[in-house]
Protein backbone atom coordinates (compact mmCIF):
# COMPACT_ATOMS: atom_id res chain seq x y z
CA UNK A 1 0.00 0.00 0.00
CA UNK A 2 2.91 2.40 1.00
CA UNK A 3 4.47 1.65 -2.24
CA UNK A 4 1.54 2.57 -4.08
CA UNK A 5 0.90 5.67 -2.18
CA UNK A 6 4.83 6.91 -3.01
CA UNK A 7 4.29 6.31 -6.78
CA UNK A 8 1.32 8.11 -6.84
CA UNK A 9 3.13 11.25 -5.05
CA UNK A 10 5.83 10.40 -7.77
CA UNK A 11 3.38 10.72 -10.06
CA UNK A 12 1.55 14.43 -8.62
CA UNK A 13 4.93 15.56 -8.57
CA UNK A 14 6.04 14.86 -12.16
CA UNK A 15 2.51 16.34 -13.20
CA UNK A 16 3.04 19.32 -11.27
CA UNK A 17 6.76 19.94 -13.17
CA UNK A 18 5.58 18.95 -16.21
CA UNK A 19 2.41 21.19 -15.78
CA UNK A 20 5.23 24.04 -14.49
CA UNK A 21 7.60 23.70 -17.48
CA UNK A 22 4.67 24.24 -20.00
CA UNK A 23 3.90 27.36 -18.15
CA UNK A 24 7.12 28.46 -18.29
CA UNK A 25 7.63 27.93 -21.95
CA UNK A 26 4.02 29.24 -23.03
CA UNK A 27 5.55 32.71 -21.02
CA UNK A 28 8.43 32.50 -22.41
CA UNK A 29 7.31 32.16 -26.32
CA UNK A 30 4.46 35.39 -25.57
CA UNK A 31 7.44 37.39 -23.85
CA UNK A 32 9.48 36.76 -26.54
CA UNK A 33 6.95 36.96 -29.66
CA UNK A 34 6.84 40.97 -29.87
CA UNK A 35 10.62 40.53 -30.00
CA UNK A 36 10.50 37.98 -33.01
CA UNK A 37 8.22 39.85 -35.04
CA UNK A 38 10.15 43.61 -34.99
CA UNK A 39 12.90 41.05 -36.11
CA UNK A 40 11.37 39.71 -38.73
CA UNK A 41 9.13 42.58 -39.98
CA UNK A 42 12.27 44.81 -40.13
CA UNK A 43 13.53 42.49 -43.70
CA UNK A 44 15.98 44.46 -45.36
CA UNK A 45 15.14 47.86 -43.83
CA UNK A 46 17.90 48.33 -41.29
CA UNK A 47 21.30 49.00 -42.42
CA UNK A 48 24.19 51.65 -42.30
CA UNK A 49 24.44 55.07 -43.38
CA UNK A 50 26.59 53.80 -46.51
CA UNK A 51 23.29 51.64 -47.35
CA UNK A 52 20.45 53.63 -46.53
CA UNK A 53 18.69 55.23 -49.49
CA UNK A 54 17.90 58.74 -50.17
CA UNK A 55 14.93 60.37 -48.27
CA UNK A 56 13.89 63.64 -47.43
CA UNK A 57 14.11 63.65 -43.61
CA UNK A 58 15.90 61.96 -40.66
CA UNK A 59 14.80 61.19 -37.58
CA UNK A 60 16.82 60.90 -34.31
CA UNK A 61 15.68 59.28 -31.22
CA UNK A 62 16.65 60.86 -27.77
CA UNK A 63 18.48 58.93 -25.45
CA UNK A 64 19.60 61.10 -22.58
CA UNK A 65 21.31 64.00 -21.33
CA UNK A 66 24.64 64.33 -19.36
CA UNK A 67 25.33 67.60 -17.86
CA UNK A 68 22.81 69.24 -20.46
CA UNK A 69 24.72 67.82 -23.14
CA UNK A 70 23.71 64.93 -25.70
CA UNK A 71 24.90 61.61 -23.62
CA UNK A 72 27.40 59.58 -25.34
CA UNK A 73 24.86 57.05 -27.23
CA UNK A 74 22.89 60.42 -27.86
CA UNK A 75 25.83 62.13 -29.64
CA UNK A 76 26.45 58.89 -31.43
CA UNK A 77 23.16 59.25 -33.45
CA UNK A 78 23.43 62.45 -34.27
CA UNK A 79 27.01 62.04 -35.56
CA UNK A 80 25.20 59.15 -38.06
CA UNK A 81 22.75 61.78 -38.86
CA UNK A 82 25.26 64.44 -39.27
CA UNK A 83 26.74 61.61 -42.15
CA UNK A 84 23.65 61.42 -43.91
CA UNK A 85 22.99 65.02 -44.28
CA UNK A 86 26.81 65.58 -45.30
CA UNK A 87 26.21 62.54 -47.60
CA UNK A 88 23.39 64.04 -49.21
CA UNK A 89 21.33 61.05 -48.19
CA UNK A 90 18.72 63.25 -46.39
CA UNK A 91 17.94 67.46 -46.93
CA UNK A 92 16.27 68.02 -43.22
CA UNK A 93 16.60 66.37 -39.58
CA UNK A 94 13.71 66.13 -36.92
CA UNK A 95 15.21 65.61 -33.47
CA UNK A 96 12.86 64.28 -31.14
CA UNK A 97 13.17 64.31 -27.63
CA UNK A 98 11.50 65.20 -23.83
CA UNK A 99 11.44 68.02 -22.80
CA UNK A 100 8.36 67.50 -20.41
CA UNK A 101 10.37 70.23 -17.71
CA UNK A 102 12.20 73.02 -17.85
CA UNK A 103 15.23 71.79 -16.17
CA UNK A 104 15.03 69.00 -18.86
CA UNK A 105 15.62 69.21 -22.76
CA UNK A 106 17.10 66.58 -24.78
CA UNK A 107 15.74 68.49 -28.36
CA UNK A 108 17.40 71.77 -27.81
CA UNK A 109 20.36 69.78 -27.19
CA UNK A 110 19.96 68.11 -30.04
CA UNK A 111 19.31 70.88 -32.07
CA UNK A 112 22.56 72.59 -30.87
CA UNK A 113 24.80 69.80 -31.79
CA UNK A 114 23.56 69.24 -35.00
CA UNK A 115 24.21 73.34 -35.61
CA UNK A 116 27.28 73.64 -33.74
CA UNK A 117 28.75 70.71 -36.31
CA UNK A 118 27.59 72.70 -39.47
CA UNK A 119 23.78 71.89 -40.22
CA UNK A 120 21.84 75.22 -40.94
CA UNK A 121 19.54 75.85 -37.96
CA UNK A 122 16.53 76.15 -40.56
CA UNK A 123 17.03 72.16 -41.54
CA UNK A 124 17.21 71.20 -38.05
CA UNK A 125 13.58 70.60 -36.03
CA UNK A 126 12.91 69.55 -32.60
CA UNK A 127 9.86 68.08 -31.51
CA UNK A 128 9.92 68.71 -28.21
CA UNK A 129 6.93 66.17 -26.97
CA UNK A 130 8.71 62.91 -27.92
CA UNK A 131 8.39 60.90 -24.63
CA UNK A 132 8.56 57.81 -26.21
CA UNK A 133 8.69 55.83 -29.63
CA UNK A 134 5.27 55.63 -30.64
CA UNK A 135 5.01 59.26 -29.59
CA UNK A 136 8.13 60.29 -31.71
CA UNK A 137 6.96 58.16 -34.84
CA UNK A 138 3.21 59.11 -34.61
CA UNK A 139 4.09 62.87 -34.09
CA UNK A 140 6.88 63.19 -36.83
CA UNK A 141 3.72 61.70 -38.99
CA UNK A 142 0.70 63.66 -38.15
CA UNK A 143 2.31 67.16 -36.60
CA UNK A 144 5.00 67.12 -38.91
CA UNK A 145 4.14 65.59 -41.89
CA UNK A 146 7.40 63.19 -42.35
CA UNK A 147 6.12 60.33 -45.14
CA UNK A 148 9.48 58.95 -45.56
CA UNK A 149 12.60 59.04 -43.21
CA UNK A 150 15.72 57.47 -42.58
CA UNK A 151 15.41 56.62 -38.64
CA UNK A 152 18.82 57.06 -36.35
CA UNK A 153 18.93 55.10 -33.31
CA UNK A 154 21.11 52.38 -31.57
CA UNK A 155 21.11 48.60 -32.74
CA UNK A 156 19.55 47.07 -30.00
CA UNK A 157 16.21 49.85 -30.25
CA UNK A 158 16.15 50.62 -33.97
CA UNK A 159 13.86 47.94 -35.03
CA UNK A 160 11.13 48.83 -33.02
CA UNK A 161 11.29 52.51 -33.71
CA UNK A 162 11.30 50.88 -37.63
CA UNK A 163 8.00 48.91 -36.72
CA UNK A 164 6.22 51.79 -34.82
CA UNK A 165 7.46 54.45 -37.78
CA UNK A 166 5.72 51.93 -40.40
CA UNK A 167 2.67 51.73 -38.00
CA UNK A 168 2.41 55.72 -38.01
CA UNK A 169 2.25 55.73 -41.64
CA UNK A 170 6.26 56.80 -42.59
CA UNK A 171 7.91 54.74 -45.24
CA UNK A 172 11.10 54.23 -43.04
CA UNK A 173 14.98 52.77 -43.55
CA UNK A 174 16.51 52.40 -40.41
CA UNK A 175 20.16 53.01 -39.55
CA UNK A 176 21.51 50.94 -36.36
CA UNK A 177 24.03 52.62 -34.39
CA UNK A 178 26.55 50.14 -33.50
CA UNK A 179 28.29 50.20 -29.71
CA UNK A 180 30.61 48.55 -27.38
CA UNK A 181 28.83 45.61 -25.48
CA UNK A 182 29.05 47.24 -22.19
CA UNK A 183 26.72 47.61 -19.25
CA UNK A 184 24.68 50.46 -21.51
CA UNK A 185 24.29 48.12 -24.32
CA UNK A 186 23.02 45.44 -22.24
CA UNK A 187 20.25 47.17 -20.18
CA UNK A 188 19.67 48.72 -23.32
CA UNK A 189 18.94 45.49 -25.05
CA UNK A 190 17.15 43.94 -22.17
CA UNK A 191 14.58 46.95 -22.20
CA UNK A 192 13.85 45.97 -25.76
CA UNK A 193 11.93 43.17 -24.36
CA UNK A 194 8.86 44.21 -22.86
CA UNK A 195 9.32 47.63 -24.99
CA UNK A 196 8.45 45.04 -27.96
CA UNK A 197 5.23 44.26 -26.18
CA UNK A 198 4.36 48.02 -25.76
CA UNK A 199 5.15 48.24 -29.16
CA UNK A 200 2.70 45.21 -30.75
CA UNK A 201 0.28 47.31 -28.47
CA UNK A 202 1.32 50.43 -29.79
CA UNK A 203 0.96 49.13 -33.53
CA UNK A 204 -2.16 47.21 -32.99
CA UNK A 205 -4.06 50.16 -31.07
CA UNK A 206 -2.58 53.34 -32.66
CA UNK A 207 -3.53 55.68 -29.81
CA UNK A 208 -2.79 59.38 -29.85
CA UNK A 209 0.19 61.18 -28.53
CA UNK A 210 0.70 61.94 -24.90
CA UNK A 211 0.23 65.58 -26.65
CA UNK A 212 -0.99 66.30 -30.37
CA UNK A 213 -1.06 69.84 -30.96
CA UNK A 214 -1.36 71.77 -34.34
CA UNK A 215 0.54 71.17 -37.36
CA UNK A 216 4.01 72.06 -37.60
CA UNK A 217 5.90 74.02 -40.83
CA UNK A 218 9.12 73.15 -39.59
CA UNK A 219 9.68 69.96 -41.55
CA UNK A 220 8.44 71.85 -44.95
CA UNK A 221 10.08 74.64 -44.30
CA UNK A 222 13.48 72.76 -44.24
CA UNK A 223 12.72 70.83 -47.62
CA UNK A 224 11.58 73.76 -49.12
CA UNK A 225 15.06 75.48 -47.90
CA UNK A 226 16.96 72.54 -49.46
CA UNK A 227 14.96 73.02 -52.66
CA UNK A 228 15.89 76.53 -53.15
CA UNK A 229 19.81 75.70 -52.30
CA UNK A 230 19.43 73.44 -55.04
CA UNK A 231 18.32 75.88 -57.58
CA UNK A 232 20.94 78.30 -56.75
Amino acid sequence: MQRVRRLGVRLGRRRTQRRIFQLVTAGSVLALAPSAWLWTSAGDRVGTVASAPRAPVAVVFGAGLDQGKPSPYLAHRLDAALDLYRGQKVQAILVTGDNGRDSYDETDAMRQYLIEHGVPQVRVVGDYAGFDTWDSCTRAHRIFGVDRAVLVSQDFHVRRALALCQAAGIDSYAVGVTEAHDETWLYGGLREIPGAGKAALNAWLRPDPLFLGPKEEGIPQALADAGAAQQR
